[in-house]
């Protein structure tokens, strides 16, 4: 792939977790959304257990995520399939822990294998948690917003701690319908206000970022009782096996 292919192809798939889909913005404006409704609950869960923990193992190099923590989607939420003991957790995403306005937010497609190291173990998982729960209830995308705010309001959810970030290196996850479907990279959750501050966005630098919550400006009021978690996210060589980007399942 080449550097300026590499960019685009950022910009349009690697949106699920940290925000990187101001390309989406225009196209939510311009035409309704292809996912309008949550599916039926059985479209977004994985017959074979054993697949998703392999899948969200994947996420990392096996250095990392074999002693790790397995998540896996069942119809209460996620359940703990493999108790690890290295601080990392590793599960398999769905569209709705992506951006509330992401156009993609409720399509039974996403697969996303994630790997969170302990400091994102801790502050970033139970987000996954309450959303999976929501989504899993049946509840609506205002339903679960309002209630990751309460969460928040109600110390339920913890502070985003220092040094939060993602392996996001799987060959087989399949992030969104835009263009190619998956790239490996690493995200870094961050309380950072400035994405400039590490030169996200400037010419030759590989680094990109944008907010956690919503794409649209619009959507910052929404945003009330939210921590601004600003993402960056920084394209990866090799998938998590140890091949180069270019030889990768769909």
């Amino acid at each position: 792939m080449r550097k300026n292919e590499i960019g685009a192809f950022l910009m349009k798939c690697s949106v699920l977790l940290i925000g990187l889909g101001a390309v989406h913005q225009a196209m939510a404006q311009d035409a309704a959304t292809p996912y309008p409704k949550m599916a039926p609950i059985e479209q977004y869960l994985m017959a074979d257990r054993e697949a998703e923990i392999a899948l969200a193992r994947s996420a990392a190099p096996a250095s990392i995520s074999r002693d790790a923590t397995i998540l896996v989607l069942g119809r209460k939420g996620y359940e703990t399939a493999v108790k690890g003991k290295n601080g990392f957790v590793c599960l398999v995403a769905r569209g709705w822990s992506g951006p509330f306005d992401w156009p993609e937010f409720w399509s039974p497609k996403v697969r996303a294998a994630d790997c969170l190291n302990p400091q994102a173990a801790r502050s970033i998982v139970p987000i996954f948690n309450l959303r999976a729960k929501m989504a899993m209830a049946g509840r609506s995308k205002a339903e679960m917003l309002s209630a990751v705010q309460a969460a928040y309001a109600n110390k339920q959810l913890p502070d985003l701690e220092s040094g939060a970030m993602d392996y996001m290196m799987s060959k087989s996850s399949y992030l969104t319908d835009e263009g190619d479907h998956n790239m490996p990279h690493l995200m870094f959750d961050t309380l950072v206000k400035d994405g400039k501050d590490w030169g996200s966005g400037a010419e030759g630098s590989p680094v990109m970022s944008s907010p956690y919550w919503f794409f649209s400006p619009k959507e910052q009021p929404q945003m009330k009782g939210l921590p601004p978690i600003l993402v960056f996210l920084v394209p990866a060589p090799t998938w998590s096996d140890g091949t180069p980007v270019g030889t990768h399942n769909h």
